[in-house]
C-alpha cells in the first residue's frame, strides 16, 4: 500500500447534500433559521425529546450559550473531566470560571461519578459529564449528585448522538446537552452542532443569547411587535447551506449509525485475541448504554508501545492517532483550573489510547488495519 492510503477519518456524503444545498439557495434564504434549519431542530427534538433544539455554529458554541445559561460568574467552579477536549473547559473560562478536573473510569473513560462529590465546593455550580466515544457516563448517579447539591449538569454528549443510556438518548439526560457534527463526527455538516434544552427555566433565553442578545425569534412569532436588544448574547446561527447539508445526514442517521456499528464489532471481535493475550484492552461499553460506534480505540500498555505502534502504522500507510493531553497537564489549564486528586486513570489513558481508522466505506481496508496491527503487537 501507498503512505497514507488508510487515512484515519473520511468524511461521507449521503449523496442529497448538495442537491439541499441547491434548494436552500433556491428558496432564497442562505442565513440562519430557514427551512432546513427548522428541519433539523424538529428531528433533533423529536429523537431525542428534548424541550428545545437549536442549532449552533460549533458545538463550542453550543457550550458557550450553555456556560451563559448557567450564569457562570468569576470564581465559579465547574466540575468536569480532564480527559476531554479543550472545548469542554473554554466556555466556562471564558465566564470567568474555574474548571475543576476529577479523573475517569478505567472501563469506559468517562468521568468517574464517585470522584464528583469529593470535588464540590461551596463555589460549585455545574457538572459537565463528557460521554467519551459515544458511550454514556453513570447519569443516574450523576444526575442524583446534582440534585443533592443543587447543581445543574450540562451533558457534553459532542461524540453522543444516536446514543442512549438507559433508553434516554444522550444530552436528554441533563438539564442542557450539546452535539457536534463536526467532519470527524458520526453525523456531520463540516463545523456545527446544537445545543438542546430539558429545563424549561433556559427556554425562552436560549433563543435570546443564540439571536445576539435580541428577541427577534419572538418577533417572528409574533408575539413581540418589533425586537430589540434584551440580553447578552451571540452570532451561534448557523448558515442554511450548514443546515441543509446536516440535514441530508439526519434523514440518513439509522443507516449511518448501523455501518459503524458493524465496522466496530468487526474490530472489536478480531481483536479479542490480543487483548485475550494481555497486549491491549479493547472498548468496554456497560450493559445499559447503548452506543453509536462513534470510535473504535484500544489501549496499550506504556507510551513507548503506542509510540512504535503509531510509527509502524504509519509506515504502513495506516494512519492512527492517540487523543487527548489532559487538560489539567496544559498550561492554561494549570492557570485557570484545578486538578482534584492525582487522575492516574486519565494520565494512564493519554499515554497509552490509540484510535483505528473508522469511516463509512474503511470496511474494504479493515483487514489490512488489523493484520498491521497484529504484526505490531503479537
Amino acid at each position: 500500500m501507498n503512505v497514507n492510503s488508510i487515512p484515519f477519518n473520511k468524511p461521507y456524503m449521503t449523496g442529497r447534500e448538495l442537491w439541499y444545498i441547491t434548494q436552500a439557495h433556491t428558496n432564497g434564504h442562505l442565513a440562519g433559521d430557514g427551512i432546513f434549519t427548522k428541519k433539523c431542530h424538529a428531528w433533533l427534538e423529536a429523537r431525542t425529546g428534548s424541550l428545545k433544539a437549536l442549532l449552533t455554529h460549533s458545538c463550542t458554541g453550543a457550550l458557550e450559550m450553555a456556560a451563559i445559561l448557567a450564569d457562570i460568574q468569576p470564581g465559579d467552579e465547574v466540575i468536569m473531566p480532564s480527559y476531554t477536549f479543550v472545548s469542554t473547559a473554554n466556555p466556562f473560562v471564558l465566564r470567568g470560571g474555574v474548571p475543576v478536573f476529577v479523573d475517569i473510569r478505567l472501563d469506559t473513560r468517562n468521568i468517574d461519578e464517585t470522584k464528583i462529590e469529593a470535588a464540590i465546593t461551596p463555589r460549585t455550580r455545574a457538572v459537565v459529564p463528557v460521554h467519551y466515544a459515544g458511550v454514556a457516563c453513570e447519569m443516574d448517579a450523576i444526575m442524583n449528585i446534582a440534585a443533592r447539591h443543587n447543581l445543574l449538569v450540562i451533558e457534553d454528549a459532542a461524540q453522543g448522538i444516536m446514543s442512549t443510556y438507559k433508553g434516554k438518548p444522550l444530552g436528554s439526560i441533563g438539564h442542557l446537552g450539546v452535539y457536534s457534527f463536526h467532519e470527524t463526527k458520526n453525523i456531520i455538516s463540516g463545523e456545527g452542532g446544537a445545543l438542546l434544552i430539558n429545563d424549561e427555566r433556559f427556554s425562552e433565553r436560549a433563543e435570546i443569547i443564540r439571536e445576539k442578545g435580541t428577541n427577534r425569534s419572538q418577533f417572528f412569532r409574533g408575539q413581540v411587535d418589533k425586537y430589540t436588544w434584551v440580553d447578552i448574547g451571540s452570532s451561534y446561527l448557523p448558515g442554511e447551506v450548514i443546515a441543509a447539508f446536516l440535514w441530508a445526514q439526519m434523514e440518513e442517521a439509522d443507516l449511518i449509525t448501523s455501518k459503524r456499528l458493524a465496522i466496530w464489532s468487526s474490530y472489536h471481535q478480531a481483536l479479542a485475541p490480543l487483548e485475550t493475550a494481555e497486549k491491549l484492552r479493547r472498548p468496554v461499553v456497560p450493559k445499559e448504554c447503548k452506543h453509536n460506534a462513534h470510535m473504535y480505540y484500544i489501549v496499550l500498555p506504556n507510551l513507548e508501545t503506542r509510540t512504535q505502534t503509531i510509527a509502524q502504522m504509519k509506515r504502513a500507510g495506516i494512519n492512527t492517532v492517540f487523543h487527548y493531553v489532559p487538560l489539567h497537564d496544559a498550561p492554561y489549564g494549570k492557570k485557570h483550573g484545578r486538578a482534584h486528586d492525582d487522575l492516574p486513570i486519565t494520565r494512564m489513558t493519554s499515554d497509552c489510547l490509540l484510535r483505528l481508522p473508522l469511516w463509512l466505506g474503511v470496511e474494504a481496508y479493515q483487514q489490512n488495519v488489523l493484520d498491521e496491527l497484529f504484526r505490531c503487537l503479537w
